[in-house]
């Protein structure tokens, strides 16, 4: 029995997910030993997230099992398998961070965003996602969006930080 997948044309249940685009770093990834993961973020830089399709043409293009990627995106806490909002939050819920409040920040994002953990808001701007520890403890309560940290966080500070990436969306939507 043999295996016609090489004649499959691949394509994502997700339209806006372009195969084409991850091409080059295929190209210079795909044999090189132990790139996978680099493969898996360019790939989440690329899309947002990766849902199972464009994992198969991964695991497909690197010649990998398809159970060793599920493997890697699973196991690492970086990948995410479902679309995100353009921003997104993560609460820290380490030891720190709970004993300072990490609860009441979460039920001020949870009442600011009108949405449930790993959900996207209805504008499609956030997503907010509770992780162990974003290792910022002097600083607790703390989350972060995108590349940048709030700490000593309070109900009116994240009511603050969110209208303000609002607002920031809707002036540069208006340009």
């Amino acid at each position: 029995m043999s295996c016609s997948c090489s004649d499959k044309v691949w394509t994502c249940a997700d339209p806006s997910i372009n195969l084409s685009l991850l091409e080059p770093t295929l190209e210079k990834y795909v044999s090189s030993k132990g790139s996978l993961i680099a493969i898996l973020q360019a790939a989440q830089n690329l899309y947002g997230y990766l849902p199972t399709d464009l994992i198969a043409y991964i695991a497909h293009r690197a010649g990998i099992k398809l159970s060793k990627v599920m493997g890697v995106v699973t196991f690492y806490a970086q990948f995410r398998t479902k679309p995100v909002g353009k921003h997104l939050i993560l609460l820290c819920k380490g030891t720190a961070c709970h004993v300072n409040g990490a609860s009441l920040i979460e039920e001020a994002i949870r009442e600011n965003l009108g949405v449930e953990e790993g959900a996207i808001t209805p504008d499609g701007l956030f997503t907010y996602n509770n992780v162990a520890c974003i290792g910022c403890c002097s600083l607790s309560p703390v989350m972060m969006i995108g590349d940048n940290t709030f700490g000593m966080l309070t109900k009116e500070k994240v009511a603050e930080v969110l209208d303000g990436i609002r607002a920031s969306e809707t002036e540069g939507a208006g340009k």
